[in-house]
């Protein structure tokens, strides 16, 4: 499966813009049924005027994205699906087969994290992705519009 991300600004509840950046090709996922736990993973940072986080948040959100993704390629229990930025709030969106072993691989992914970090952890069944899919119809960029 490719993976391709495409990026967009939405405006967020406070007015200011959140970016939003989904995963693409993800039909053959989605139609498993294989995946039916949605997790969303939030961050609430101190926002600088335009929302976004101040720099040395921004640079310790890169790092655990970077675990999320490298742990998660790995093992396909779960598939981060999208990351929205702003307002206040960095969102990891996942989809999960099930949620104790997302636990598990969550915390590996984290393992070196050496920071505490607020997170807020939210899981709920969505069977249809109907989370993903709003976030699609809101966000989507063709390949051919990049």
């Amino acid at each position: 499966m490719e993976e391709r991300w495409w990026s967009a600004p939405l405006e967020g509840d406070d007015g200011h813009d959140v970016i939003v950046t989904g995963r693409d090709n993800l039909d053959k996922v989605r139609n498993s049924g294989k995946f039916p736990y949605l997790i969303k993973v939030s961050w609430h940072y101190h926002a600088i005027s335009n929302g976004f986080p101040e720099e040395a948040d921004e640079k310790l959100m890169g790092c655990v994205h970077d675990a999320f993704v490298e742990t998660f390629h790995k093992d396909k229990t779960a598939y981060l699906v999208a990351v929205y930025t702003g307002d206040g709030c960095r969102d990891w969106i996942f989809y999960a087969s099930n949620l104790n072993i997302f636990n598990k691989v969550f915390n590996r992914a984290l393992a070196d994290i050496e920071e505490t970090i607020p997170f807020e952890i939210e899981a709920l069944q969505d069977p249809d992705w109907e989370e993903y899919e709003e976030m699609r119809t809101l966000s989507y960029i063709p390949p051919e519009e990049e």
